[in-house]
This record gives structure tokens, C-alpha cells and sequence, in this order.
């Protein structure tokens, strides 16, 4: 049997940050978003095929295997716009790691973690921003897994980054109650209070080590998630009773992470023993990441 021709890991991510700022005429939200990779990852495997057509496969998963799937549509974009993998098809095999539909961009890692992927192995076709501007129509996130930067601040509707510093001596305990999330269906739920927000992450602030800070976590999707899947709300009383430093809904949820600060051998041992607790509680999708 043919040996893959690539390995790669998609990290998930999380959101420090989630302002709505407004909604666009082409029904899109403009966002402002500080955005981290963590160490939770899917595994994708590529084997190159001398013949047209993407084969998919995955095990374990209830995700799509067709071209709904953002996997499969990034390895056709990548296909169809490259003129050095011309005539080529790919077959696919993903380990999926990341829950889905839950706040930490697993889908939307694995199309920008593949374009990246296949853009080193044929030479770099692409620079960075000709990646971002054709893989924009998968997704507002997949830009951000198509770059190297592992923390940034994203505005547009997400194709506008400048890398920043993450966060550091910290770890983050991902909680998942298990329950899945449709995006879209809480951006048409969601209400702006008012037409425009008056940004305090662009323009004059700088984006440098003391320009963001983990004080400054928010979520503008939280509530409107909470009043619908009101567990949410009981993952975060947790995380909070388990001395957590902070405690928010990733995305559009359902995840919830804890992130805990100044990290010493005791405080690996806490994270570890509440990660216990919470797997009693909430189920098997729990992560301590960094």
C-alpha cells in the first residue's frame, strides 16, 4: 500500500475575545476576535493520486465524507486553483480528535491546516495573503489555520489578522457537555444591542504584549448560547468553583475553557484533579491544552 505523502496536525482554537461589531449587507457579521491555537489536534493524512477526484475517509466520526465537508472542499479549492498539482487527485484520512460543532474551529482547522499543508509540499505556490483571499468562501476561521501565527487579532469577518502575543504560563481546561452547535443559528439569534460598537481592540490600542490581556475576556455570542443550551451557564459555575482565574464560552459554544494562570507543579496537579471532576460531571470531552 501506498505511503501517505503528508502528515499534519489541525490544531483547535479558542476564542479570548468575540466582539459582534455589526452585521454586513451580505448577511456576514464584522468581527474583532483575539484568537489562540492550543494543543488539542486532528490528524489528516494525504496521499497524492495520479488521477482526478478526492477520496475521504474517517473513523469514529459522524462528520460528512462529500464535498459538504470543509476537508473535502479546501483539498478541491487547493486542486483547482494550483497550476503545479495539475492533474493530480488526493484520498484523505482524518482522525478526528476535535468535538464537532463546538466552538474550537476543528472543522474549520482542518481546510486551512490541509491548504497550508499542500501549498509547502508543491514549492509554495501561494503567499499567505493569496491563501487567505481564496479560502475565505470555506469560512470566516479558516484563514487563521492557513498562517503560521499561533495567536492573533482577526477583524472583518476574519480574513484581517495581525499576529499578537498568546498568552503565556498558562493552561486552558477545555470543557464540551457534549452537545453540538450550530453557528449559524446563533449569529441569526443574536441581537445587536446597538448598529456599531465603539472598538477598544483596534486603532489606537497597540497590539503588543500589554495590549491584550486575559482581563479583558468577553463573548458577545455567550449569553445568546447560555439562554439556549442553559448547561453552558453549569460548565462555567464549575470551572469557577475549581479556581479557574478565568472562565469562558468559546465561539458560538457549546465549549467552555478554564484558564488558569502562573502554572507551578501544584498548579498541574489542580488542573489535573479538576479535569477529573469534570469528566465526572460532563463526560469524556475534556482537554488540558496550552
Amino acid at each position: 500500500m501506498k505511503r501517505f505523502d503528508l502528515h499534519l496536525l489541525a490544531p483547535a482554537k479558542i476564542n479570548l475575545i468575540l466582539r459582534v461589531i455589526s452585521r454586513r449587507e451580505d448577511g456576514y457579521h464584522e468581527l474583532e476576535t483575539w484568537m489562540t491555537k492550543v494543543d488539542l489536534y486532528d490528524s489528516i493524512f494525504v496521499r497524492l493520486e495520479d488521477k482526478h477526484g478526492i477520496r475521504l475517509r474517517c473513523a469514529g466520526s459522524a462528520v460528512p465524507l462529500d464535498e459538504s465537508n470543509l476537508l473535502w472542499r479546501a483539498a478541491a479549492l487547493f486542486l483547482e486553483n494550483s497550476s503545479r498539482a495539475a492533474g493530480k487527485g488526493m484520498s484523505l484520512y482524518l482522525e478526528k480528535n476535535i468535538p464537532v460543532a463546538a466552538g474550537l474551529g476543528g472543522g474549520s482547522s482542518d481546510a486551512g491546516t490541509l491548504l497550508r499543508g499542500l501549498n509547502v509540499l508543491w514549492g509554495n505556490e501561494f503567499d499567505d495573503n493569496t491563501l487567505i483571499e481564496f479560502c475565505q468562501s470555506l469560512g470566516a476561521d479558516v484563514p487563521f489555520f492557513t498562517i503560521e501565527a499561533k495567536s492573533v487579532l482577526a477583524t472583518g469577518i476574519g480574513e484581517r489578522m495581525i499576529p499578537v502575543a498568546a498568552p503565556a504560563n498558562c493552561l486552558y481546561l477545555l470543557v464540551n457537555p457534549g452537545i453540538a452547535v450550530s453557528t449559524a443559528e446563533i449569529f441569526a439569534k443574536f441581537a445587536l444591542t446597538r448598529k456599531e460598537k465603539n472598538s477598544t481592540l483596534t486603532g489606537s490600542q497597540k497590539l503588543d504584549s500589554d495590549g491584550l490581556r486575559l482581563e479583558d475576556l468577553e463573548n458577545d455570542l455567550e449569553d445568546v448560547t447560555i439562554k439556549l443550551f442553559p448547561i453552558i451557564a453549569d460548565v462555567k459555575n464549575h470551572l469557577q468553583r475549581l479556581d479557574a482565574d478565568f472562565v469562558l464560552m468559546s465561539g458560538s459554544g457549546p465549549t467552555v475553557f478554564g484558564v488558569y494562570t502562573n502554572i507551578s507543579e501544584n498548579r498541574k496537579r489542580m488542573v489535573t484533579q479538576a479535569a477529573i471532576e469534570l469528566r465526572r460531571r460532563f463526560g469524556d470531552k475534556v482537554y488540558i491544552t496550552e
